[in-house]
């Protein structure tokens, strides 16, 4: 009888997380060892070259692409098109990663010897060292898995996932080692969003006091209200000898409103909200983005390193500049 749909489901997600643990488990002085080489090879200027056959090599494209993206250049070279020419890939300075779980993919292991005539050091991640791929190689991270999540114990399912997750560690490991940040992430994202939260600053998204409703505490919300109007904006910026002192919502006037309407008399230090959610103008916008979730604002008051103010951020912007 069959088992039921997400009995078998979660069968191979405990399979696969059995596989991870285990090759978890298994790191060791070789991965330690392939950390330092990498880091040679890439303060050399030269890059980390990858390399694998059908499930592999598709694991072995995702691993280059993550690495390239956190400040490890990595290409993926394909083991049948390099004996064709892309070979030349290869240069004097980098590192060659080939991945095979058996060790003894035919098409894999006929271009590693070309490819270390080319005075290249190799590596190899396999289940064995006592296999003919961990023979060639000058290093041999080992990451054997108990057993794939197929039925036959032959689709790749364990041994691809834990070789992701093995691509991933060594991706953040050379993140730490080479000191990588949120602004060198945006520059190698220059084109989406999350390139622009770690590039762009609150002083780049801001509305600047020219285009928000800058009051001071004697204004009355009448006033106030005429010039929010006027900005286009939700609230007003209370100033005080050039400092903030306050802010005053839409929804504060609303509030107010209700009770008394006599309200449009009464002055800004009377009704406005003291000590408002600030942030400097040099904060990241991802910065930006947190305060506004966490606090549930719509409004945050901009201001420089003095604490005087420079405008404001509206949440209803950051659409419009593709930060949300």
């Amino acid at each position: 009888m069959k088992k039921a749909i997400l009995e078998r489901a979660r069968e191979v997600f405990d399979t696969e997380i059995e596989g991870l643990v285990a090759v978890r488990d298994n790191l060791g002085a070789s991965f330690e060892q392939l950390v330092y080489r990498c880091m040679d090879v890439i303060n050399a200027g030269g890059k980390l070259v990858f390399t694998g056959v059908g499930k592999s090599g598709y694991i072995g494209k995702k691993i280059a692409a993550t690495l390239s993206s956190v400040g490890s250049p990595s290409v993926f070279m394909h083991p049948v098109e390099a004996r064709h020419g892309d070979l030349g890939i290869i240069q004097k300075h980098d590192l060659l990663i080939a991945l095979s779980y058996s060790g003894e993919t035919e098409e894999l292991l006929v271009v590693l010897t070309p490819a270390k005539r080319l005075g290249v050091e190799l590596v190899a991640i396999t289940a064995s060292a006592g296999s003919t791929l961990g023979k060639m190689s000058d290093l041999v991270v080992e990451m054997p898995v108990p057993r794939e999540a197929c039925p036959f114990n032959l689709a790749p399912t364990t041994t691809t996932t834990a070789l992701l997750a093995l691509g991933d560690a060594l991706a953040m490991v050379l993140l730490d080692e080479q000191g990588f940040t949120k602004s060198d992430y945006g520059r190698l994202h220059p084109g989406g969003a999350i390139g622009r939260m770690v590039t762009m600053r609150a002083s780049d998204i801001m509305r600047d006091k020219e285009h928000s409703a800058i009051v001071d505490p004697g204004t009355k919300v009448r006033e106030a209200l005429f010039r929010m109007s006027h900005a286009r904006c939700g609230s007003a910026i209370v100033v005080d000898d050039g400092k903030l002192a306050g802010i005053f919502t839409d929804g504060d006037f609303r509030r107010w409103a209700e009770k008394d309407m006599s309200v449009l008399e009464r002055e800004m230090r009377e009704v406005m909200t003291p000590g408002p959610v600030s942030i400097r103008q040099d904060a990241l916008a991802v910065e930006v983005l947190k305060v506004l979730e966490k606090r549930h604002i719509d409004d945050i008051v901009v201001v420089d390193d003095a604490g005087g103010v420079c405008g404001f951020i509206d949440v209803q912007d950051l659409p419009g500049l593709k930060l949300m």
